[in-house]
């Protein structure tokens, strides 16, 4: 089944809209000045929010259809938005594999940015930085953010969200929010990569993803396992005790990110890999309460 088919492209649309709010709310926009640009340049209408300027309301729309919309202008600055992609070879694991789920939900993010006439780029990363999708803004550009998204692959060695982060924060560029999607297999530990952004004025976000196997493996006995990350080969004997400890350590791990997370203010979700993309996204929106029931 292609990664982006049709009905992909369908459910962009659908959540670009729903989204509109995420990007001027508070799961991505702290970053977006409350100020429109002052240029003859028209370029969108967003919502009016209280506190807004009522000079900049478009009148005429509201005179026909009673909304009360803010006319936006080429001036206005746009929030840049950073997606860290894990490419290791531990997100090629799982039914589907991890890193299916991670690329829609990179292609997804991204999209609706462009939608909101925000910038993205695209980092994808490893034991270092390993592809790059540029800065780059338009909904016109979604088309060729999906082939490079498709070309990609599991590779490099182990995670090191810390190597990855220390190169990308040299770059010249404006600050703006990173969403780090990945499984946080980082054997150097996760937390260091993150202040690294908070230090340097980024906004980061996590994405954690998970396969139910890594949860809760369906295995005993004496086996030889094979690490993903480094591609070595290890004899285990599994029995009930050791396979209640692991859970255990799973379970802890997951939480520590959790809670990390939480006590710095950033966005966190947790999920399988084998969740509808579109579903996560909402769900996303919801826990961000930037989307009412």
């Amino acid at each position: 089944m292609p990664l982006f088919d049709t009905d992909f492209l369908k459910k962009l649309e659908y959540l670009a809209i729903v989204s509109r709010r995420v990007f001027r709310g508070q799961l991505l926009a702290q970053q977006r000045t409350r100020q429109l640009g002052t240029g003859i340049e028209f370029a969108d209408h967003r919502d009016y929010t209280p506190g807004d300027d009522f000079r900049h309301i478009d009148w005429s729309l509201y005179a026909r259809h009673d909304e009360l919309l803010l006319k936006r202008f080429q001036e206005e600055e746009d929030l840049h938005l950073y997606l860290m992609l894990d490419c290791s070879p531990s997100m090629g694991f799982g039914t589907p594999p991890k890193f299916d789920l991670a690329r829609q939900m990179t292609a997804a993010l991204a999209y609706m940015a462009l939608s909101n006439l925000d910038r993205i780029a695209i980092i994808g990363f490893a034991d270092s930085i390993l592809a790059d999708y540029p800065l780059t803004r338009g909904k016109a550009q979604i088309l060729g953010l999906m082939r490079f998204l498709e070309n990609l692959h599991p590779a490099g060695h182990d995670t090191s969200l810390t190597a990855m982060v220390q190169g990308f924060v040299r770059r010249q560029q404006r600050r703006g929010v990173v969403i780090v999607i990945s499984d946080l297999f980082d054997p150097h530990g996760f937390q260091e990569g993150l202040n690294i952004l908070r230090h340097h004025q980024y906004e980061p976000h996590v994405l954690q993803l998970f396969d139910h196997k890594e949860a809760d493996p369906p295995l005993r006995g004496e086996l030889e396992l094979l690490d993903m990350e480094t591609n070595t080969v290890n004899k285990v004997t599994i029995t009930e005790r050791g396979l209640k400890q692991y859970k255990k350590l799973f379970s802890d791990f997951m939480e520590q990110v959790e809670r990390y997370c939480r006590q710095y203010g950033m966005g966190y979700t947790a999920s399988p890999g084998d969740v509808p993309f579109d579903a996560l996204i909402l769900r996303m929106l919801r826990e961000s309460n930037v989307v009412k029931n």
